[in-house]
């Protein structure tokens, strides 16, 4: 079992920057995709970024050179910069993390709100 614990989430104004994290149990980096998602009130969930194993990331259009997703494999933990927020990115985070060799295997952290609002 995997658990993944968040944090970093909170209120900030439009043009604002938050960097949220999402600490492992474990040293999984080796075998998960690790990624994040947002899901605002009233829409489906959406893919924010994802971070390989060997390194290579991938983010959605709408984040595209505003948000960073990065790791350290010593710490365990993943990490989304998100800077230049807009009230558009005000959704709840999800980390989380998938079996490179079996995607059905997945975990997901408990989720951080973040609210762009002036």
């Amino acid at each position: 079992q995997v658990q993944l614990v968040e944090s970093g989430g909170g209120l900030v104004q439009p043009g604002g920057s938050l960097r949220l994290s999402c600490a492992t149990s474990r040293s999984i980096f080796s075998i998960y995709t690790m990624g994040w998602y947002r899901q605002a009130p009233g829409a489906q969930r959406e893919l924010v970024a994802t971070i390989t194993s060997g390194g290579t990331t991938n983010y959605a259009d709408s984040v595209k050179g505003q948000f960073t997703i990065s790791r350290d494999n010593a710490k365990n933990t993943v990490y989304l910069q998100m800077n230049g927020l807009k009230p558009e990115d005000t959704a709840v985070y999800y980390c989380n993390a998938e079996h490179q060799y079996f995607s059905a295997i997945k975990y997901w952290g408990q989720g951080s709100q973040v609210t762009v609002s002036s």
